[in-house]
């Protein structure tokens, strides 16, 4: 027996008397032997394609009616697919008087259809089809979003992202073009022969950054699993394994805040390069960059209210020069090896119009001294070079000086006045050496653990394998990560990062 089932709903407005109707007509044409919802479709072009033929050649082509204007006896309607609109003409001549009537009872804004006819244009030039066959494939039961004032609401929005789609053109492009910009990465990184790899998405510690993991638990194997928060650790092992050129584009997960420019679930682009270094990295982020912006077609961007230029070469910042030329003083007066110099750091801050607390980790102080005082003022992506070791613990140092290591991060500044920094990428020369490895890793996890309110002295380093392995010896190498949903939001102009995201993560939403 067939189910007739419908979903219940709370018949209390105009809407839902509409659901109801349309529920009701569905029956109806079942009862009289016509399946509103046919499994097939013999679509023969894209509504593009239809568009492209010559005068009066027969087509054939399907899509939602988006538009459609009743004039007694002849209609003028709007088709739309991924590829575009097209005009329709529907006339009870061309048409036939039942198909015709049918069309007027049966079909509404918001159905998907299906036409054959010849192609025509109208005295206002626009190219149209001519309806000798008009098709219901597909019965709307809600109506679209056009009419209940649009869809305009952002929570509604991102909530119910398929109605965001319908009703908003422009965020379909948004999508294209970030799928342009991801296959735009793997040409280029194809064409200079990395490999494309993968590696696991749950795994028993979740190295590679300093980051609240996901956790749940294999139950065949009784063990405790958590979801990966980078690539790093087994993208080296694999070049400890003999790869020379690897990448991998994937989800990470962070169980940490949401803002504009943070998910718990994104995408990042790793990649490794053995016998390269951060020089060899830099080049490459501008061209995978350069590349990105052609696929989507754009050179400039207005991103956070500022235009940036995407065509390199972009600006490569080093910091120790850019700090002389800033504050006067050598970067080395604030750096004590592998940390900061407290007083003097403080003091240059306070000299800079920072504000600070007693309780800021020096770390603090120096973003805010290197963001919103060397970073400000440029056009296009700052790649900035030569960081302080103190907050650089995996990256290898600068050949002579040990307070610094061959590292870069790449920025998008918005207007001097706001000081906002957008970070696109990360990039070093590996650190090979397993004894400076491990007590790094040590670092990180004494970090961690006190991060997260653990005891620091108990805590374990979190990838002991990966010592293991880096002890068979890794070459020269290096390493860049680069995020991608940023990389998007700042090729498309976008501001929040839920824009460029299909489905981003929300809160539960509220009963009413």
């Amino acid at each position: 027996m067939e189910n007739t089932a419908k979903p219940v709903q709370k018949h209390n407005n105009a809407l839902d008397e509409i659901i109801a109707q349309r529920y009701a007509e569905a029956e109806e044409l079942k009862a009289a032997g016509i399946n509103p919802y046919p499994n097939h479709c013999d679509k023969k072009q894209t509504c593009a394609e239809a568009k492209a033929a010559p005068d009066d050649s027969e087509v054939c082509t399907a899509g939602r009616l988006v538009q459609l204007r009743l004039m007694g006896k002849a209609a003028f309607a709007h088709l739309r697919d991924f590829s575009g609109k097209i005009q329709l003409y529907i006339a009870k001549d061309n048409l036939g008087d039942e198909p015709y009537a049918f069309f007027k009872k049966h079909m509404a804004v918001g159905d998907f259809v299906c036409v054959t006819g010849h192609m025509f244009v109208t005295k206002t030039g626009e190219r149209t089809i001519k309806a000798t066959q008009l098709d219901l494939i597909s019965k709307a039961i809600r109506p679209m979003p056009e009419k209940f004032h649009g869809l305009q609401d952002t929570e509604v929005r991102f909530r119910k992202r398929h109605l965001d789609l319908i009703a908003n053109e422009e965020v379909k492009d948004i999508f294209v073009k970030r799928a342009k910009i991801i296959s735009s990465i793997r040409q280029t990184l194809d064409g200079k022969n990395y490999l494309e790899v993968e590696t696991p998405v749950l795994t028993p510690d979740s190295g590679g950054a300093v980051a609240r993991p996901f956790q749940t638990y294999h139950n065949a194997l009784k063990m405790p699993l958590r979801l990966r928060i980078a690539l790093e650790l087994y993208h080296k092992r694999l070049i400890v394994g003999g790869f020379d050129r690897i990448y991998e584009i994937g989800h990470m997960f962070r169980n940490e805040g949401i803002d504009t420019t943070h998910n718990p679930e994104f995408t990042m682009m790793e990649l490794y390069q053995a016998y390269g270094d951060v020089n060899t990295m830099a080049d490459l982020f501008e061209e995978i960059v350069s590349n990105a912006a052609k696929a989507a077609g754009v050179e400039k961007v207005l991103f956070h209210g500022k235009e940036i230029s995407l065509v390199p070469p972009f600006k490569r910042l080093y910091i120790p020069v850019a700090w002389k030329e800033k504050f006067g003083h050598d970067i080395h007066e604030v750096l004590d090896g592998r940390q900061f110099k407290r007083e003097p750091l403080a003091k240059l801050a306070k000299e800079q119009g920072i504000s600070f607390s007693a309780a800021d980790p020096d770390s603090k102080l120096f973003d805010e001294l290197f963001e919103t005082k060397l970073l400000s003022g440029y056009n296009c992506p700052v790649i900035a070079l030569d960081y302080p070791t103190a907050v650089s613990p995996f990256s290898k140092t600068k050949p002579g000086d040990p307070e610094l290591v061959e590292r870069f991060e790449a920025f998008v500044t918005g207007p001097e006045a706001s000081h906002a920094c957008t970070e696109l990428g990360n990039a070093y020369t590996e650190l090979n050496d397993p004894a400076d490895q491990l007590q790094r890793l040590k670092d990180q996890a004494i970090a961690k653990a006190k991060a997260q309110g653990e005891d620091a002295e108990n805590a374990d380093i979190l990838d002991g394998d990966y010592i293991e392995a880096l002890e068979s010896g890794m070459p020269p190498t290096g390493g860049m990560g680069i995020g991608i949903d940023r990389l998007v939001m700042l090729i498309t102009g976008q501001e929040s990062i839920r824009e460029i995201i299909f489905f981003p993560t929300l809160k539960p939403q509220e009963e009413k």
